[in-house]
């Protein structure tokens, strides 16, 4: 589902289990430098959230410091999932149990917008809070229920 037109916001919350600086987050930490850097060598990435430090863990986008923000933009859901389930970050992953805990609502959400738009955290909290409210729609969807981009979605 790719398209000259649009692009593919993703955006994952994670509630650590300690602060970044914490010993126990240590395993994480390490790891996010080499994690981000795969991403951005990877087919179809376009754009990451990132602070000065270069990555998005010291940005605090909610009151608690241990509510951790993912945001990026990829070419089409193909090319994120890739990323994400094939690799070192699917072999990150399957130890998030040492690091968060498990989410109790929806912590990751996919929409679209147009090719050079970047998404602002705002919107990324808009749109976890749209999936919550009203389930996966062409606004806020999530990879088991994935729409196409606007342009070639047909109702």
């Amino acid at each position: 589902m790719a398209s000259e037109n649009y692009h593919l916001v993703q955006v994952n919350i994670a509630h650590a289990l300690a602060e970044m600086n914490d010993p126990i987050m240590e395993g994480f930490a390490s790891r996010l430098d080499e994690i981000n850097a795969l991403a951005e060598r990877s087919p179809g990435f376009v754009w990451r959230l990132q602070s000065d430090s270069g990555n998005a863990t010291d940005i605090l986008a909610f009151e608690d410091p241990t509510l951790l923000i993912n945001m990026s933009v990829w070419t089409s859901v193909e090319a994120l999932e890739r990323y994400v389930y094939l690799g070192e970050h699917i072999a990150l992953m399957r130890h998030r149990k040492q690091w968060f805990t498990r989410p109790s609502g929806p912590h990751m959400v996919l929409w679209w917008v147009a090719g050079g738009e970047i998404p602002s955290i705002d919107d990324a909290k808009a749109r976890l809070k749209l999936l919550e409210e009203r389930g996966p729609s062409i606004d806020a969807f999530t990879f088991r229920e994935r729409f196409p981009p606007p342009d070639q979605f047909k109702p």
